[in-house]
């Protein structure tokens, strides 16, 4: 341990990483600096810059990466409608090899020995930080105390804060849930949540409105695309970190985004989560919308068939692999006349398309309008589509008689 005198922590200002930070500095002897990653977590940031000082960081780096983040990772991500066992958005997922690539960047900044982060032994986002870290820099020192120290509990965590004056957040009742938020989404762990039985409590909520309580009258909204990316909502521009900030207002408003799932993590076990994820909502159903409208059938259903693959590998961490950069070129290529408009209505938790258009569409009205074509289409060509393709079944079944 004499070798490290100076470690970058990715900070978050919650229970686990603050409590990394002092018992870094205890076990280490070492500097510890603080690095905290602006992705949208809001109110909670400058909170977590005067609680890092508080707690004897030596200092404390913060960046604003909320439109990196969405620009960079969570755009070219929705343009692949990713989802994760069905029902995951990947917001968690998607947000750590950012962090981990400024991370270490802040580790080389200031000559640190050591980079170090607060995932757990269990968990999937050890495996995210540091697949992406060794990806960036094939050297690193990595520092995961949750797979050291002898705190393997959240009961002795919370013995471990109270000893050291380590504030504490919790949700109303005292029940400390492992919560992470940007702007794509929140996550809920931990708590009563270990049992896939229990309902989440209703206060535990942070960005969605109950749907019993949601607006009694459907809001339309209009989401613009270019190149596969939202560029407008109801005709105005806007960046993409204000393009996801304004979708989660409109979605949360209504009561839309939220899941509550057992996921299978990469370490092999299951676990429950819930997510609000209001915003990629909105945005993963309008893409599949608008490229309803203006993907080729076939791309169309590569990409569906590639995309569980391309959601495994954010889901374990695998950003910086070059399997995904490959596929990132495909799903981008696809994405070329992935342009135009979809309107969407919002009401009590539901997301309903109610129009789209692109000056790309492939639809066809004469093709396929149920009334008089004027020789658009050929019928009678359907018959020789049909038998050509009922040639091989024709045999098989005489072949069984």
């Amino acid at each position: 341990m004499s070798d490290i005198s100076k470690i970058v922590l990715a900070y978050s200002g919650g229970l686990d990483t603050s409590i990394i930070l002092k018992w870094l500095q205890q076990e280490y002897n070492a500097e510890v600096y603080a690095f905290i990653a602006d992705v949208g977590q809001g109110e909670e940031l400058q909170p977590a810059t005067e609680k890092a000082r508080m707690l004897g960081a030596s200092d404390v780096f913060v960046e604003d990466l909320r439109e990196t983040f969405v620009r960079d990772f969570v755009f070219p991500m929705f343009r692949a409608n990713t989802i994760y066992e069905g029902e995951y958005l990947l917001g968690t997922s998607i947000a750590r090899p950012l962090i981990a690539q400024y991370l270490v960047a802040a580790a080389h900044a200031v000559g640190a020995d050591a980079i170090a982060h607060g995932a757990t032994g269990k968990g999937n986002d050890q495996v995210r930080f540091e697949l992406s870290a060794y990806a960036l820099d094939p050297d690193i020192k990595i520092i995961a105390p949750w797979r050291q120290w002898q705190l393997n509990s959240r009961s002795a965590l919370l013995d471990y804060a109270t000893h050291h004056d380590i504030p504490i957040d919790s949700t109303p009742g005292g029940v400390p849930y492992s919560i992470d938020a940007n702007l794509l989404h929140t996550s809920y762990e931990g708590g009563l949540l270990e049992d896939p039985q229990s309902s989440p409590e209703p206060t535990m909520w942070q960005r969605t409105i109950d749907p019993q309580k949601t607006p009694d009258i459907p809001q339309t909204i209009t989401l613009s695309f270019d190149k596969g990316d939202p560029c407008a909502i109801n005709d105005e521009s806007l960046s993409p970190a204000n393009i996801l900030e304004h979708l989660n207002k409109l979605a949360g408003t209504h009561g839309i985004g939220r899941v509550d799932m057992v996921e299978n993590r990469y370490v092999g076990m299951k676990s429950r989560g819930c997510y609000e994820t209001p915003g990629g909502t909105l945005l993963l159903k309008a893409h599949r919308a608008m490229e309803s409208l203006t993907l080729d059938r076939e791309l169309a259903h590569l990409k569906d068939e590639l995309m569980p693959r391309y959601a495994k590998l954010i889901y374990n961490g695998y950003w910086w692999s070059e399997e995904r950069r490959a596929l990132q070129q495909l799903i981008d290529y696809s994405q070329s006349n992935v342009a135009g408009t979809v309107t969407m209505k919002l009401y009590k938790a539901n997301v309903e398309i109610i129009g789209r258009q692109s000056p790309n569409s492939l639809f066809d009205y004469r093709v396929a309008s149920f009334e008089d074509d004027q020789g658009a289409y050929d019928q009678r060509d359907a018959e020789g589509f049909i038998k050509l393709n009922a040639l091989r079944l024709r045999k098989s079944a005489t072949a069984k008689k």
